[in-house]
């Protein structure tokens, strides 16, 4: 089982994908010849030739909506976004053709559409080149959004999104690309969209978290240990849809959460889980429901250490909600 970093995963994935099935298709913008901008699809239009890894014009409108178009024509398109701060041009393709196509054709067509974007911060990129927006799309009925945290899953879930029949937003921690190894099988597997993943098993306090957040609660968890505190790290993997059953078991069993992740605090996803944990699960609590978040700024260059969610800010929280 080779070892890989999430940007060699993602690669693998979309190579069997391409290789397997003729109707894959690759777009986006320097994908081909220069492999994108973060080398995902690097080597990939050599093998598999221009008219399958394309590259467009600087038009994300103009990719999503030619994505879009391919799939009613029977093509499973792989839309990439060079940066999702660059997503927004294409918003209104996204959330109201992509998503609702099903809907609009009484089932007369499906939008097999994954739409890829690396996201968040971690690479001083600053304020165009390092926002969160996953709360945007989760709000789209009709709409998957899926965040790995490590290559295994992101090979599993991009295979997995891919072969589906209904469009996903798929985001990419950006800060994950290159920072962590491990080993990660050979060949086709999917794991399931729409399942969270027990990062780390506890019993006295849930933390909630996605994407490159994920580290940083395993870090504060392995801190709160030295303390006597047992912490359980959940990784959502899906946003939408959301593994309620997955939450509601780990809050109930441990009885105090806190909720991460370095998107801006107001109406930030962690809004909605806390809303959740408040409707099914309110008397299972013993401490309120804390949330670990980046603020309400755009993102700076600069302070991006300071901005970013570290593991001395989430074991703080842990701290107040085991002293609650």
């Amino acid at each position: 089982m080779p070892q890989m970093t999430m940007v060699q995963a993602i690669t693998d994935a979309l190579r069997i994908a391409l290789r397997e099935d003729p109707r894959v298709v690759l777009l986006g913008e320097d994908i081909g010849r220069n492999g994108g901008v973060f080398r995902v699809t690097e080597g990939l239009q050599e093998e598999f030739g221009p008219e399958r890894v394309a590259d467009t014009p600087l038009a994300e409108n103009g990719i999503v909506g030619g994505a879009i178009g391919m799939a009613m024509y029977g093509m499973r398109p792989v839309a990439e976004i060079q940066f999702v701060d660059f997503i927004y041009p294409a918003f209104d393709q996204i959330v109201s053709e992509m998503a609702k196509l099903r809907w609009r054709s009484a089932g007369q067509y499906a939008c097999p559409v994954v739409v890829r974007a690396p996201y968040g911060g971690g690479i001083r990129g600053g304020l165009y080149h390092s926002q969160s927006p996953e709360a945007y799309f989760c709000h789209t009925p009709g709409l998957t959004v899926v965040i790995p945290s490590t290559p295994s899953d992101a090979k599993g879930l991009l295979l997995a999104a891919i072969a589906g029949e209904d469009p996903v937003n798929f985001l990419e921690p950006k800060r994950l690309y290159r920072s962590l190894r491990e080993d990660v099988p050979g060949g086709r597997y999917e794991t399931p969209i729409g399942r969270a993943r027990v990062a780390r098993a506890g019993g006295q306090l849930s933390v909630l978290a996605y994407g490159a957040m994920v580290p940083v609660a395993l870090e504060a968890a392995e801190a709160a240990q030295a303390r006597g505190w047992s912490v359980e790290v959940l990784d959502l993997r899906t946003l939408l849809p959301l593994d309620t059953d997955a939450v509601l078991e780990s809050v109930r069993r441990t009885g105090r959460v806190v909720i991460l992740h370095e998107a801006p605090r107001t109406c930030g996803y962690g809004a909605e889980l806390a809303a959740v944990i408040a409707e099914k699960a309110l008397t299972s609590l013993q401490s309120p429901v804390l949330r670990v978040t980046g603020y309400d700024t755009p993102f700076p260059f600069t302070l991006e250490h300071t901005y970013l969610p570290d593991a001395r800010r989430v074991l703080e929280a842990i701290e107040h909600a085991m002293s609650y």
